[in-house]
């Protein structure tokens, strides 16, 4: 179950005042737990790629972060630039604004065009549910599902709220089984991590993997899958 749970964990820090020992720290720890990823800011893509290289973990960024409101075109090339640098996973943020008007054709394109700027790799689409009504949510899930999107994602941490287990269940309930939903904005300790995947998550975010991960065999009952 240990293995399980931190395979589907995308270790993350993406505090601005982070530093290069931070990244070096959290590369480290992320490759001790087998975690699947570090999501880390676009300029140390190079530097978590270094400490990652020859191991099963991901390197993992944002693009348009943390509000969303990037010009198209820059979030295409954003994304370009870190897949060059070394990123298999881009997580990038929905323009909020533009789905709130109304203007779903541009919310689509603007998705397809990161997801167009980086073939094969994984792109995440973080909705901010906290700012969204439920059909807001709903229509932020099928724009990211038709732009060609991997996953779904509820916060960027940086909101006013983060993923709650119904959220998760509506992602869930409009992606359908095998499109990816992420978790991730408040998650701190094991049992909240396994609520949000048997509500539907395939992969958490946190900063708080390996207190997470430690807390399993106090936490966790005998057989339980995760």
């Amino acid at each position: 179950m240990h293995t399980n749970l931190a395979s589907r964990i995308d270790h993350t820090l993406l505090k601005p005042e982070a530093g290069e020992e931070n990244i070096k720290k959290l590369c480290h720890e992320a490759v001790e737990f087998g975690f699947a990823s570090v999501c880390v800011h676009p300029c140390y893509v190079s530097l978590a790629e270094k400490y990652v290289k020859d191991t099963a973990v991901k390197v993992c960024t944002v693009i348009g972060f943390p509000l969303g409101a990037n010009h198209t075109a820059i979030k295409a090339m954003e994304a370009a630039q870190a897949a060059k640098d070394g990123a298999e996973e881009l997580d990038m943020v929905l323009n909020v604004g533009a789905l709130k008007s109304g203007l779903d054709e541009y919310v689509k394109a603007d998705i397809k065009a990161v997801v167009d700027a980086v073939p094969n790799k994984i792109v995440k689409v973080i909705l901010e549910t906290a700012l969204l009504t439920n059909e807001e949510k709903r229509r932020a899930c099928s724009l990211a599902k038709e732009a060609g999107a991997h996953f779904v994602k509820t916060s960027t941490g940086f909101g006013p709220g983060g993923a709650t287990v119904e959220d998760i269940r509506l992602m869930r309930d409009v992606v359908g089984p095998d499109f990816g939903v992420k978790a991730s904005g408040g998650i701190r300790n094991y049992e909240d991590a396994v609520k949000m995947i048997q509500a539907g998550a395939t992969r958490i975010g946190t900063s708080a993997g390996p207190s997470i991960i430690k807390g399993i065999q106090n936490a966790a009952p005998q057989g339980n899958a995760y």
